[in-house]
């Protein structure tokens, strides 16, 4: 019984892997220590339901391409453009409310299907390299974008530079159009130190299901199909090509959507060089969780963003109490890497 205990930790601890149980160690140590530093539980943990919130939704978009055996998508910022492009029309047309968070998700949608179908082709002609391309595809449309966001011929004065000014800000703000219109819908409120954002955690639970709704159709069965075994799927009929390109077009959806609610969340919409690396938390967060690869689900998604958001929040008010000094950004640094090159290097021992 003792052997067969000790084999069945030992196969959790080699499929879980090392990286992840130590994280998992350090952000139950973190919750631990808190009070004894002078945090407050409440705050911290009301700190991490509020970013898990904002950031759910941009690693649920990771799923659909891993699934298909298309890679870590690191083109985010494809889809991300996209919903900023949402945002920005719907400012500009002077939506607020419930109905300009509507609006932006209405308006990015067609570049979504656009770029992403562009984006797909793109992957399709670079097989086995996708990952390296996709950054390159993200860095690119970023650096392009921030050419587009000084000639596009908007004109909100809340939005341009200067009065009667041309090209968007870097940086603007959403008070007064949809900020928190997610996070304060049925919010729940214990004193002055502790907010549930009701609103933002239903609308991933909604997407979630769509995502569940989607990978268990036929389309969703075929997409998993070739990213298990592409010749199993070739034989029973599936077009790779095909399954590949809805992969990467639902992602870019759904990295769209997810850059609104995180924009709601943040209350400002960025533009420039602001998309640029944000593909690398998504994908650290879902590997944290437990993904690998080419294989991702919802509950990877749940548990990998919990972790991740969670060592955000409390690092700062833990640690840096400690040692007096500011370590986040370090600690997401070294993680976000770190997992990556964790599940790359696992990827090709797998391989040989």
């Amino acid at each position: 019984m003792s052997d067969h205990a000790g084999k069945s930790i030992k196969e959790f601890v080699t499929d879980f892997g090392w990286p992840r149980i130590i994280i998992f160690i350090f952000v139950v140590i973190l919750f631990i220590v808190a009070p004894f530093v002078g945090v407050n539980i409440r705050t911290s943990l009301s700190d991490v339901i509020v970013r898990f919130g904002q950031n759910a939704v941009l690693v649920l978009a990771m799923v659909p391409m891993m699934q298909a055996g298309t890679g870590l998508n690191f083109g985010l910022p494809v889809g991300i453009v996209a919903g900023l492009l949402g945002s920005t029309i719907a400012m500009q047309l002077g939506l607020t409310g419930i109905l300009g968070f509507a609006g932006a998700v209405a308006f990015c949608l067609p570049f979504a299907l656009l770029f992403g179908w562009l984006y797909g082709q793109l992957l399709n002609k670079v097989k086995g390299e996708e990952m390296t391309i996709a950054m390159y595809v993200g860095f690119s449309i970023v650096t392009f974008m921030a050419i587009m966001w000084i000639v596009l011929p908007y004109s909100n004065p809340t939005m341009v530079w200067g009065y009667g000014g041309s090209g968007l800000r870097t940086t603007i703000t959403l008070e007064g159009y949809w900020a928190k219109i997610l996070n304060n819908f049925l919010a729940v409120r214990i004193g002055a130190t502790f907010m549930f954002p009701t609103g933002a955690i239903l609308f991933f639970i909604l997407m979630a299901f769509i995502m569940w709704v989607f990978m268990r159709s036929r389309t969703g069965t075929a997409l998993t199909a070739v990213g298990s075994n592409p010749d199993f799927a070739r034989a029973g009929g599936v077009s790779i090509n095909r399954m590949r390109i809805i992969s990467v077009m639902v992602s870019t959806i759904f990295a769209a959507v997810g850059i609104l609610v995180y924009q709601q969340s943040f209350g400002f919409v960025q533009l420039y060089n602001a998309p640029l690396y944000m593909a690398f938390p998504a994908v650290a967060a879902v590997l944290l969780g437990g993904a690998s690869v080419n294989k991702a689900s919802i509950l990877n998604v749940v548990v990998g963003t919990f972790l991740f958001q969670s060592i955000l929040a409390m690092t700062p008010s833990v640690i840096n109490n400690i040692l007096k000094t500011d370590m986040s950004e370090v600690i997401r640094i070294l993680i976000s890497n770190g997992m990556i090159i964790y599940a790359l290097t696992r990827k090709t021992k797998v391989t040989k």
